[in-house]
């Protein structure tokens, strides 16, 4: 093989490795219980495709496919994980906006 093609896959394999290490990171932050904060959702945002890869090497095309339905799924799952926010945000706007309950006053003698 020469330098060239060493070159070319190790690019490629440096790629794969950013965008499952990405996955990752997504994956935790999904799974955590606790709201993550701004620092974390901003680095696990921060990503820039690499550039001058040329095509992806044969040899990698099945991780590469993987790869791919990993970050749709993760995708799909960070989206429902947003509309259940917003509804949860929306019933507590409700439940915190509703006027306070007057006293009632119930006669016991009468």
């Amino acid at each position: 093989m020469s330098a060239e093609v060493l070159d070319w896959d190790a690019a490629w394999l440096t790629a794969l490795d950013d965008l499952e290490l990405a996955a990752d990171e997504a994956e935790r932050l999904l799974a955590s219980t606790h709201l993550p904060s701004t620092a974390e959702v901003a680095a696990a945002a921060r990503w820039t495709p690499p550039t001058g890869l040329g095509l992806l090497p044969l040899a990698l095309k099945t991780r590469a496919e993987a790869l791919l339905a990993r970050h749709l799924d993760l995708a799909r799952r960070t989206a429902a994980a947003a509309a259940m926010s917003r509804r949860e945000a929306s019933v507590v706007q409700q439940i915190t906006a509703r006027a306070p309950a007057l006293p009632v006053y119930l006669d016991a003698e009468g």
